[in-house]
């Protein structure tokens, strides 16, 4: 027996002009506009051509006393504190995964499966808290780029101490 191969491929491809047709919105956008199919009575005025762009002229913003160097003294005590923590973290956590524990944080369970790759999550973690402050001091948020390094120590004090307590 023998299909008509002939016909289903046009069916498909009437289907697939109809599918474009309804649902490609360039088609409807070819439409008149209403305000055309109305009667003026003045004539069109002439176009006229468009305004030419001025270049923006860089300005330099004056110094604040929110501005200061990234590698500040504040700065730099709070990356200390945070490398600090994070090795106390990696530590603790290192010994609790070798006495049976297991890693409650589903980001840091990935990594502690071997002591090199839990090194490796607690010394990338540092160097985002590093990279995240710098992006936040580019852009002026001062108080962001030292919140972020707070943060990030009081998260690590916090694991250090739940796990010094669950010994």
């Amino acid at each position: 027996m023998g299909t008509n191969r002939s016909g289903s491929n046009i069916a498909f491809c009437a289907l697939i002009l109809l599918a474009c047709a309804v649902f490609c919105r360039p088609c409807l956008a070819q439409q008149a506009s209403y305000a055309l199919l109305e009667p003026e009575s003045l004539p069109p005025a002439p176009m006229q051509p468009a305004a030419l762009a001025k270049p923006i002229q860089p300005v330099d913003l004056p110094r604040t006393a929110e501005t200061h160097r990234f590698w500040d003294r504040e700065n730099s005590f709070l990356f200390a504190a945070s490398a600090a923590f994070a090795t106390a973290d990696f530590v603790v956590t290192r010994d609790n995964l070798r006495s049976g524990g297991r890693e409650l944080n589903p980001i840091t369970r990935v990594f502690s499966g071997s002591t090199p790759t839990l090194a490796m999550n607690f010394a990338g973690e540092t160097v985002g808290v590093i990279g995240l402050s710098y992006f936040f001091h580019k852009t002026g948020h001062h108080k962001l780029e030292r919140a972020v390094s707070m943060l990030n120590i009081s998260g690590s004090a916090a694991a250090v101490s739940f796990d010094l307590v669950q010994r």
